[in-house]
Order: structure tokens, then C-alpha cells, then sequence
């Protein structure tokens, strides 16, 4: 039966997946190893939970049927997810990076893949020329968002992809910030799809996640040796957590959106509000007219919380200059835009009413 995705999201692979008790919520199989009846007979197909277990099987399945993907792996967090991606590549290869990408892969860039011996270069993959000038002999692989962290600047995907296919390179997408539910890469052209699956799709503020998505049988085959050998895997009681949470991903993207457009308009009718960028789903980036403001706000909001992180049932309110992007480069955060008086918001699924008296009061008081 061809299932449409708000379906998909309740009863997930559940065919595939039938638990002999029958349990309508699939079990936690918190075990570490399976037995084996003789040598080279194990009829459940498991043996050791670094490499998979039955709970994130499912949990995987269910992911790569929502995203449309060859196969999924399922990560300890979002950014071990895309350590694991950048595994792909060797020294001396060329990677495209987007210009405006959460601080922490920046971080990972600059601090840790140097080592590695790969060459990258930001480029504003919202501008397909710029991208056809940056790619050499050598490129195999451009790695963008999109929408973009915090500045929601919006990527054709097909365009990048028919640009670096032509050139035998990856690409390599984040879709955190849209769920499976609005936007599916992988049918546009996208190779890999990285989600960190704290934010959405688990979408409860109660557990981290991540997960790389791969397109083909090669690039399943390559992330399933990195995943089980670095061992960065998600653990069954966090899968289960992911599967109870993918069961409302419909319903609360819906009321994320409509929520997300109400503070939209209101924003956008204050003088003391510079400007406010949304590109769908749950986010949105809004600057005001001073640091002092920003700070005033962040400090007299009380249903909203301040805090990092994004994609819970809950209103968060972030201060990207130190909170998620304090290792970008100055002169890089200027460029973009991601100044003290920005401020981004994930708008949460409480009553659209509840949220505007909240900021208008933090505004106001």
C-alpha cells in the first residue's frame, strides 16, 4: 500500500517489522549482543548493537521511507552524522561548503577535518553561477542547508545537484530545518541527507539524535562500514524515543507552520523590528533595532525560552552570535548578517495567541 506521509509517520515499517507480541508501540530492545543457535546461523539477523538493533532497524526504515531514501543511519547526534559524511572524502579532494552554516559544523571544519587533508570553500549556494565558478577537478562534493541556519537563505537543490553531478560529485544536504514533512531532497537530486533528529523529527526536546540518509546502494554500503567501525550509533532506548516522536511529526509541523506565519506578520508590523526572514516550517530569524533590545527581550520572556536548539513542541528563542555560532569567523558572521541584534526563533505548538502576548510584553515591558 502506497501510504501518504502524515500515515507513514504513525505506523512507520511496521509491516515489515511485525513484534511477535504484537505490541503496537515497538519494543526497546536494550540489549547490547543476540545469540547465535550454531555457527553462522543467527535467524534474527542482529549481532551486536553497535552495528544495528531492532528498534533503530525500524527507526531507520521509517526515516528512509519519509525522506525516500536507499537506506538510513541512525547517529548518536546530528553532528555525528555529518562527521561520518565528511569520512567520505581523502586528502587532497575539494569540498563546496554553504557560506551560512550552523557554528557547529564550522567548528568540526575548522578544528577538527583540517587533519583530514581536504581543501573547502564557502560559497553562497543560493547563487547557482557562483557555484559553477567554484568547482574544480578536484571537487567531489558540495554541503549546504537549506533553508540556512539562522539566515534562511533558500537552496534549488536540483540546480546544485545537475551542477555537481556533472562534475562526479556529491551532494550532501541538511534538511533539519524543513522534516521529511515539507521537503524530501533526495527525489530533487540530493546524494546524502543529514538530519539531526533532536530537532523535528524527534521533536520533544527530550533526546539527541541524527541521521545520514543515503541515496544509492554504494553510499549505503560506505556509510554502514563508517557507522559500525567509528561506532557513533544511536542507542535503542533513544531510537524508541525518536519513533513515539515521529508519530506527531505531521500534526505538529502543521502547527508549527501556522503558528511560525502568526509571529511572522506580528513581527513584521513593529517599527522596532529591522526585519524578519522565514522560509517555511517552524523558523524564523528576526533582527530588532538595538543590542540593547534583543537583550531586553531575550531577558523578560517568560512562556518562550531562552536556550539553543530548535524543532521541540516548545517556543525556544536563540542568540546565534554566542549561543549557536560563536566559532564563525567575525568577519564571516558581518557578512551574513549574524549580528548582537538577531535573534531566532523556533516557534513552538503552543496557542499562536500565547506566543504573541509573550513577545509582545518582552517588547514592550
Amino acid at each position: 500500500m502506497n501510504l501518504e506521509i502524515d500515515t507513514k509517520c504513525i505506523h512507520g515499517e511496521r509491516h515489515k517489522h511485525q513484534d511477535a507480541n504484537c505490541a503496537l508501540s515497538y519494543p526497546i530492545y536494550q540489549t547490547a549482543s543476540f545469540s547465535h543457535l550454531t555457527p553462522g546461523h543467527n535467524p534474527s539477523g542482529f549481532d551486536y548493537s553497535r552495528e544495528s538493533n531492532p528498534t533503530r532497524t525500524y527507526l531507520e526504515e521509517t526515516v528512509s521511507s519519509l525522506e525516500q531514501a536507499y537506506d538510513t543511519v541512525a547517529f548518536a547526534s546530528g553532528m555525528a552524522a555529518i562527521a561520518t559524511a565528511f569520512e567520505l572524502f581523502a586528502p587532497g579532494d575539494h569540498i563546496l561548503l554553504g557560506e551560512d552554516l550552523y557554528g557547529g559544523v564550522v567548528r568540526f571544519i575548522t578544528q577538527v577535518s583540517t587533519k583530514n587533508g581536504y581543501h573547502t570553500e564557502y560559497v553562497d549556494t543560493s547563487d547557482i553561477n557562483c557555484v559553477k565558478e567554484k568547482f574544480t577537478k578536484q571537487t567531489r562534493a558540495v554541503y549546504f542547508e537549506t533553508p540556512t541556519n539562522p539566515m534562511m537563505h533558500v537552496t534549488d537543490i536540483r540546480a546544485i545537484a545537475e551542477i555537481a553531478h556533472a562534475h562526479g560529485a556529491l551532494v550532501i544536504v541538511d534538511n533539519t530545518l524543513m522534516s521529511p514533512y515539507f521537503q524530501n531532497p533526495i527525489p530533487e537530486g540530493a546524494d546524502l541527507v543529514v538530519h539531526s533528529g533532536t530537532k523535528y523529527i524527534s521533536g520533544h526536546n527530550d533526546t539527541i539524535c541524527g541521521f545520514l540518509c543515503a541515496s544509492n546502494a554504494q553510499l549505503a554500503e560506505r556509510i554502514r562500514l563508517l557507522s559500525k567501525t567509528t561506532g557513533a550509533t544511536l542507542g535503542p532506548f533513544e531510537a524508541w524515543l525518536c519513533l513515539r516522536g515521529l508519530k506527531t511529526l505531521a500534526l505538529r509541523m502543521e502547527r508549527h507552520k501556522s503558528n511560525a506565519i502568526a509571529v511572522r506578520d506580528f513581527l513584521s508590523e513593529r517599527n522596532d523590528v529591522e526585519e524578519v526572514r522565514y522560509a517555511g516550517s517552524g523558523m524564523l530569524t528576526f533582527s530588532v533595532n538595538s543590542s540593547d533590545l534583543a537583550q531586553k527581550i531575550l531577558k523578560n520572556i517568560k512562556l518562550i525560552t531562552f536556550a539553543e536548539s530548535l524543532g521541540g513542541t516548545e517556543s525556544l528563542l536563540t542568540y546565534p552570535i554566542i549561543q549557536t555560532h560563536p566559532d564563525v569567523p567575525d568577519h564571516v558572521k558581518e557578512k551574513l548578517g549574524i549580528t548582537d541584534k538577531l535573534l531566532r526563533l523556533s516557534v513552538g505548538i503552543e496557542n499562536p495567541k500565547d506566543i504573541i502576548e509573550d513577545l509582545r510584553a518582552a517588547f514592550e515591558s
